[in-house]
């Protein structure tokens, strides 16, 4: 049969691509970001003791309802800002679902969304599947901040949305008070729908605040906030995350989701709920992933590449304009089959594949696992 495709540019994800040429080739994988050590193995058995009382039947569709009002709590605490987990809030199975259902909702044909490189691959085929338009603005360098003077032109009668994304994954880079109010500004004066993936929130670090849509009463009428619990609790294959928004807004975007994944797994929803009672369990990631980050820099010092401020997430940027001028993908790969250090190449990141000559390695991994692979990153 001949089918045309409707994503004819999109392969495999580069993020599968590196992991499994790390696995042919031996690599230590700093590559796709998921940790490489054990989560608490209190949720386990949490998730253990629910399903031994088999609570292992369709969930509510919204999420269970312990779950919704235990997220309600954590924001509340969090952001001191009151939302409603019967009507504000939706669990759904991972960021990216939640993200595609939104946009889904509200996107149509034509219908332009902005959004900012580099950016998370799955933005531009989640609104290009909804038949809408992504207008790429490139974040700019160094530092990867917005230029919003730029998001002003860009805006037409056909702009719908804009996408943010906070701690940024793959720069680090955090929005500042000042990012947010100017945001706010600009969606109220064009009434646009903003859709803000906040994936690492707990994840940030020198005693910098996570600026959350959440905080700003103006932009949270217009927005969707993305979380994860993957990320969160270092269960990336688990797949439960959560979007929180206005009711009337939400509304739309159930009707979405019931028809997308209807509901994410019980037990771990029961499971996460019980263990969100305790905020120790989430208040101190910010410490331990700083730790983290504080090794590998520590470790990579002495090598010719030169790191990036991160000032959030679990991910470090480093340029390798020292050491060589071939293209970051080809370094990605060199470092990969020949010294076995796998990382992902930024140009991915970019929709016109801008090439800065920057590598993305994940440090949400052991200490030894960090320090095996810069002790490789040293000697070139």
């Amino acid at each position: 049969m001949n089918i045309p495709s409707r994503l004819p540019d999109v392969g495999t994800s580069i993020f599968t691509v590196m992991s499994k040429m790390a696995l042919d080739y031996g690599a230590i994988n700093l590559s796709q970001g998921f940790p490489d050590f054990s989560i608490d193995r209190q949720i386990i058995e949490l998730v253990h003791r629910y399903m031994v009382e088999d609570h292992n039947q369709y969930a509510p569709m919204p999420g269970a309802v312990a779950l919704r009002n235990a997220i309600a709590s954590v924001i509340g605490r969090t952001y001191g800002r009151s939302v409603d987990p019967e009507t504000e809030i939706t669990v759904t199975p991972g960021a990216t679902e939640a993200i595609f259902s939104i946009i889904a909702a509200f996107i149509t044909t034509g219908d332009e969304v902005l959004l900012f490189d580099p950016s998370y691959d799955s933005y531009n085929p989640a609104i290009r599947l909804n038949g809408g338009v992504p207008v790429h603005l490139h974040m700019r360098q160094p530092d990867f901040s917005i230029d919003w003077a730029e998001v002003r032109q860009k805006i037409t009668s056909r702009t719908r949305m804009i996408m943010i994304n906070t701690p940024h994954n793959p720069s680090g880079a955090v929005l500042s008070a000042a990012d947010l109010l100017e945001l706010e500004r600009i969606a109220l004066q064009h009434n646009l729908l903003v859709v803000s993936d906040e994936v690492y929130e707990r994840l940030i670090y020198d005693g910098t605040l996570h600026q959350s849509v959440l905080c700003y009463p103006g932009l949270a009428a217009q927005s969707l906030a993305v979380f994860s619990f993957g990320k969160t609790f270092h269960a990336t294959g688990w797949k439960v995350g959560y979007a929180v928004g206005p009711s009337a807004l939400m509304k739309e975007v159930r009707k979405a989701h019931q028809f997308i994944a209807f509901s994410v797994n019980t037990p771990v929803q029961l499971a996460l709920a019980e263990y969100l009672q305790t905020p120790d369990h989430y208040e101190r990631l910010g410490d331990f992933y700083q730790q983290k980050r504080d090794f590998f820099l520590e470790q990579i010092k002495g090598s010719s590449f030169e790191p990036r401020p991160c000032k959030g997430s679990y991910f470090q940027l480093v340029s390798y304009r020292g050491i060589s001028s071939q293209p970051d993908v080809a370094m990605a790969e060199e470092l990969t089959q020949k010294f076995k250090v796998a990382a992902i190449p930024v140009s991915v990141f970019y929709q016109d594949k801008t090439d800065n000559r920057l590598l993305r390695f994940c440090f949400a991994k052991k200490e030894e696992t960090l320090a095996k692979a810069c002790e490789i990153l040293r000697k070139l």
